[in-house]
């Protein structure tokens, strides 16, 4: 008879005041039925960055955003600081004044540079760029009143009048370096209304500071004014020289330029929304875009993003970037210019209902770059995790007139999370955060959108192979109904399914509360079976039509994609080992060994399989059979069907797969118990087979092939038959090879042989073979000598208890069986 043993990992005993006893120890070793495991499914890398993938259920969906547009300045809305009369204004008969070469060189060494996170590289130089910009393409925008010339037109002395700023939003503020005292003046209410109302921005983004009397206000005009003329009012003649097409620049000076702008706004305290020429800035940046860089872009998106647009600007800017980012090629762009902290803080202060589109395209391109190893780096170290719990948080709440654009989002967010589940330091952040439980609020939210239940699907699959997120998944209450449910909804989505049952598979791998939990789920193996059937390959032809049972598409509903069988087996693959790792259960094992449709399935699949085209499926249900084998109850249907089941298992045999030969003779083992089974092994000459795999290294199929030996030995006519193949000379030499090191097959090689000539056929070994199993079993039996090569202490308890329960007692009823060693005369 076979031993149930766990070849899944060694087992280690307690070393504690609870150490468990040597019965303890190997009942455990024995009777742990063995977990099955697979290969995690492979996803294909998408090479089109789009924002739905070409398996995606939204194609050709009409209220799906586009991946590809066009945008250029014009789409961009002009920023004016007066509500707008619907005229569109003729340009100002003006030509700005540039300064002399080597002074606006000297003032432009002195600008500060803006903000950069410590956490990024700053870009280096990549030299003077050959390539030279002409604006003479660019859409002709009119000009903001203000913004030309600020001191054009004004009495001597006078200075320029001054709008009222407003403090920036959240997204601006982790740009903004620190602020300087004194420049911060009070807005009126009435002043901020107006401005917000002219702009687009919401009331609610804006705050207001404490006014400090008239004396302050003056200062801190005449500090602003002194900034914006001696550096700003520079820097923007030179850039809209270029966007006027009166001068030629190349796209590192434009980028300087804007590092320039952005460094000293920065340091005047003017990001945000509390430059009063902030509308001139704005306009100036709109007009570069139509230059077509994609560095220079980034830069300008940088900026604007920094001066807290709102609104249609909000929205294209966030376009640009996606645009950008489409291409690989300017992944560099984005590790060289530090605009993440930017694109992050859209998601965690944008609402849907307000900035949908906008969060859209933001979060679509962070899931573009989020499959850059060094951006995804980046990603982490800036707590995009933590970022995305609150804007899932905050989609929860989204009403029923958002819903379908809020479903984009997670599509995209779910996507750039599943990029994130790759990095091995990630794992802690998915489980401080609780998003493991959070994202299946998501999928019972979205339980019908096929692509968030897929992208949920791969995140799952990849962290549940680890301890600390499966723990945190198997707390998540209801999650195996959720999971079935989601299986029976969409059991057409192959993609979907199959890591659905891979994420089960690594639930019930380690864990006997989950298994029973599972399995318990009102309508489980109804469910996991009707999966069974529909991806049996009964017929591998692609014309076959759809089974009873399979469901056909709704109406209007483009047919799944055709299942490929390989893509079938991988299915079968993953349930089947769901169906391995619960029935170990004790209260699963004989309801799954007693259930007809299950062992039919089972069964089925080795007739209709081959080894060569389903290796994997094939062991792992040789393996799923020879779990339920030891549940042998009246009500079994394996007690029912074991010389069918043996009679399938011969092809395993004597196949070339050695784990295909090895879950066979498994099976075979426990078959074997039974007289029918051993007559048709004996027949169809099975233990010639069985014999040979004595003399394999492996000491788990020497083991599985003595638990065949053993029971065949039972019936006094198929020793002989034994003998004549060589077993017990092939048994001595298992014992002698494997014995110190393995004492549970040092046992059942002893068992095979008391089976073979301890009822008084003895003669079937000769003399010499007879004395070397004397010596042997003399030597092993001798505790110092048995056990002094363990150096592990360890692993000195769990030996030294296989020595005592599993070799001791047969060896010494072995040992009593054979001739005293002969006298030799001197």
């Amino acid at each position: 008879m076979e031993r149930k043993r766990e070849i899944c990992s060694p087992f280690f005993p307690r070393r504690d005041s609870l150490r468990k006893t040597s019965a303890e120890i190997v009942s455990e070793a024995r009777q742990s039925l063995r977990v099955q495991s697979t290969q995690r499914p492979f996803t294909p890398r998408d090479g089109h960055r789009q924002l739905f993938g070409k398996s995606s259920v939204r194609l050709g969906h009409d209220n799906r955003p586009p991946s590809t547009f066009s945008l250029h300045a014009q789409n961009f809305d002009a920023p004016d600081s007066r509500p707008g009369s619907g005229t569109r204004l003729s340009p100002l008969d003006h030509k700005p004044k540039f300064p002399l070469p080597g002074d606006a060189e000297d003032a432009f060494k002195a600008l500060p540079t803006p903000p950069a996170d410590p956490l990024e590289v700053r870009r280096g130089r990549a030299g003077a760029r050959a390539r030279l910009l002409r604006a003479g393409s660019l859409t002709t925008l009119p000009p903001v009143e203000g913004h030309t010339d600020v001191t054009q037109g004004l009495k001597p002395g006078q200075k320029p009048l001054s709008a009222k700023r407003h403090p920036s939003r959240d997204h601006a503020a982790v740009l903004s370096g620190p602020r300087k005292p004194g420049l911060r003046r009070a807005a009126s209410e009435s002043r901020i209304k107006q401005a917000d109302v002219d702009s687009g921005v919401r009331p609610t983004d804006c705050t207001t500071g404490r006014r400090t009397g008239d004396d302050a206000t003056s200062t801190e005009e005449d500090a602003e004014s002194s900034v914006w003329n001696n550096k700003i009012a520079a820097l923007l003649q030179q850039l809209e020289s270029v966007a006027a097409g009166s001068s030629e620049v190349s796209v590192e000076r434009l980028c300087d330029l804007c590092d320039g702008l952005h460094g000293t706004l920065a340091q005047a305290d003017m990001l945000g929304r509390l430059c009063k020429r902030r509308s001139g800035i704005l306009r100036t940046l709109f007009r570069l875009i139509d230059l077509n860089s994609a560095r220079l872009n980034l830069h300008i998106a940088k900026l604007c993003l920094a001066l807290c647009v709102s609104g249609n600007n909000l929205l294209n800017i966030c376009k640009l970037i996606f645009q950008i980012s489409r291409s690989e090629n300017n992944d560099v762009l984005f590790q060289n210019i530090c605009i993440i902290d930017s694109l992050l803080a859209v998601l965690r202060n944008e609402e849907v209902s307000t900035s949908g589109e906008a969060l859209l395209y933001c979060v679509g391109a962070l899931k573009f770059l989020s499959g850059n190893g060094a951006i995804l780096r980046l990603l982490l170290d800036k707590d995009c995790i933590g970022v995305s719990h609150i804007l899932i948080q905050r989609l929860h709440t989204v009403e029923d007139t958002h819903f379908s654009t809020a479903g984009h989002i997670v599509v995209q967010l779910t996507a750039t999370l599943r990029n994130l589940a790759d990095h091995p330091d990630s794992r802690p952040h998915f489980v401080s955060f609780s998003l493991l439980p959070e994202l299946c609020l998501v999928l019972r939210r979205h339980r019908k959108d096929q692509d968030i239940c897929t992208n949920i699907a791969r995140i799952y699959s990849k962290l549940s192979s680890y301890s600390e997120c499966r723990l945190a998944l198997a707390q998540t209450p209801d999650c195996y109904r959720l999971f079935l449910e989601l299986l029976s909804k969409h059991r057409q989505k192959q993609d979907l399914v199959v890591r659905l049952l891979f994420t089960l598979g690594n639930l019930t791998a380690k864990s006997e509360e989950a298994r029973l939990q599972l399995f318990q789920c009102n309508g489980c193996m109804a469910t996991v079976l009707q999966l069974y059937d529909s991806y049996q390959r009964r017929d591998a032809s692609p014309h076959t039509p759809p089974r009873a049972g399979e469901p056909s598409p709704p109406p209007g509903k483009p047919p799944a994609p055709p299942v490929s069988p390989q893509e079938r087996d991988d299915v079968l693959v993953k349930l089947v080992r769901v169906l391995a790792n619960m029935c170990i259960h004790p209260a699963v094992g004989p309801a799954l060994a007693s259930d007809t449709a299950c062992m039919q399935l089972l069964m089925e699949t080795l007739e209709l399989r081959s080894v060569q085209e389903s290796e994997e499926l094939l062991v792992n249900v040789a393996a799923t059979i020879n779990n339920l084998s030891f549940y042998q109850e009246q009500s079994s249907v394996i007690r029912r069907s074991r010389v069918a089941i043996t009679r399938l298992m011969l092809k395993l045999v004597l196949s070339s797969s050695m784990e295909a030969m090895l879950e066979a003779t498994r099976v075979c083992g426990n078959m074997s118990q039974s007289k029918d089974v051993r007559d048709f092994i004996m027949q169809n000459k099975v233990h010639q087979f069985a014999v040979t795999l004595l003399d394999s290294k492996s000491s788990e199929m020497c083991f599985s092939a003595c638990g065949v030996l053993t029971n065949l030995a039972l019936d006094p006519p198929n020793r002989a038959s034994l003998s004549l193949e060589g077993a017990p000379a092939k048994l001595l030499d298992c014992l002698r090879d494997f014995g110190p090191g393995d004492w549970q097959l040092a046992g059942q090689v002893c068992q095979a042989l008391w089976n073979l000539i301890g009822g008084g056929s003895e003669k079937l070994l000769d003399a010499q073979e007879s004395e070397s199993l004397l010596e042997i079993l003399t030597t092993y039996l001798d505790e110092e000598e048995a056990l002094k090569w363990i150096q592990n202490e360890d692993m000195r308890d769990y030996h030294k208890a296989c020595w005592e329960l599993e070799f001791l007692p047969v060896a010494q009823k072995l040992i009593k069986t054979l001739p005293p060693p002969q006298q030799t005369c001197e």
